[in-house]
């Protein structure tokens, strides 16, 4: 499971480090991709071919379900780990999602977000509002 706030530098070469406890799970291979709230999704390979199983389960007239699957898979690269730890993250995803410089790199239970800090600032100080955690959890019957 991947759990946990970091933060990361995107250098010049579109390289972010993967936090060290990240990346045993990383080792079967990954794919980035434009995700959900406008971060990245880094995802191990059997994470990612497991989302796109259930997409494909879908029926062809599901319009919600071909958005989807353009959204995330029109965007997706395979990325490796390279002898630091580090994956190179395409110019096009890097610049879709505003990393430059600081990223935050968090832990998603089964994947990997990279948040451009302020977008996380944002989303984080929403999310953790006690009205709107409550609503949340409820809907997850929590």
């Amino acid at each position: 499971m991947f759990t946990g706030e970091y933060r990361h530098t995107v250098d010049g070469k579109g390289r972010i480090a993967v936090p060290a406890r990240f990346r045993s799970k990383l080792d079967g291979g990954a794919f980035v991709s434009r995700w959900i709230d406008g971060c990245l999704g880094i995802f191990p390979r059997d994470v990612f071919e497991e989302l796109a199983d259930r997409v494909a389960a879908k029926p062809v007239t599901d319009a919600g379900a071909r958005t989807f699957s353009r959204f995330v898979f029109s965007g997706a690269f395979e990325v490796e780990l390279d002898g630091q730890g580090r994956v190179v993250v395409p110019p096009g995803l890097r610049e879709w999602a505003g990393l430059e410089g600081e990223t935050v790199v968090v832990g998603s239970r089964d994947h990997i977000e990279l948040w451009e800090p302020r977008k996380w600032a944002a989303y984080s100080e929403a999310m953790t509002s006690p009205d709107v955690l409550a609503e949340h959890l409820q809907g997850l019957g929590i």
